[in-house]
């Protein structure tokens, strides 16, 4: 079946009145040709970077598959690549990610990991919430022995603004349960996504 593109969301007057002074203020022409439909159109981009505030990322946890062989051992999804804006100065944030837990009963497919990340980072962040975020979330639905997140991310309010120095990368973990206790554990599983 063929995507079908979606209806164009209206974008309230206001909004678009902010975004017109907003280019104004930065010392454009808001009635120029080529900016004429810029305010819908960042209406609507800023209106999809931020749909993670109309969910809720526990969510894609709760379908969960019981019969793994009697697979007890780490469950890592390593890179994924991921997309946010900084709260602080609304610049991107782009990184990527790896999740790792330790189930007890249980598993969760793999893509539902990408999906908890993608819906905290579809929100104003910054780098260190959301890492816990996304922790805290694997941890509380599917009640694993441990979980562990890093997080590697450029920003854009320090590469294109400010200090201007690109090519710097942040990293933050959270390590939750027998991430956090236990050494070898720990060990292990920073040593699988590559820290």
């Amino acid at each position: 079946m063929p995507n079908t593109p979606q209806p164009k969301i209206d974008v309230p007057d206001h909004v678009q009145d902010a975004i017109r002074t907003l280019l104004e203020w930065a010392g454009d022409d808001p009635n120029r040709e080529g900016l004429l439909d810029t305010p819908a159109r960042v209406g609507r981009a800023w209106k999809e970077y931020c749909n993670g505030y109309h969910e809720d990322p526990g969510v894609h946890l709760s379908r969960t598959f019981e019969e793994v062989g009697g697979y007890h051992e780490l469950v890592l999804l390593k890179d994924i690549p991921f997309h946010s804006h900084c709260e602080h100065h609304m610049a991107p944030i782009i990184g990527k990610a790896s999740i790792a837990y330790m189930p007890t009963d249980r598993v969760v497919g793999i893509s539902k990991l990408a999906r908890v990340l993608h819906g905290y980072a579809r929100r104003l962040q910054v780098q260190e919430r959301l890492t816990a975020e996304v922790a805290n979330c694997i941890y509380d639905h599917l009640k694993p022995e441990g979980v562990a997140v890093v997080i590697e991310a450029q920003h854009g309010c320090m590469t294109g603004r400010g200090v201007r120095t690109p090519g710097v990368g942040m990293v933050t973990s959270k390590l939750l349960g027998c991430f956090l206790d236990d050494q070898s554990s720990r060990k292990e599983v920073m040593s699988l996504m590559g820290y």
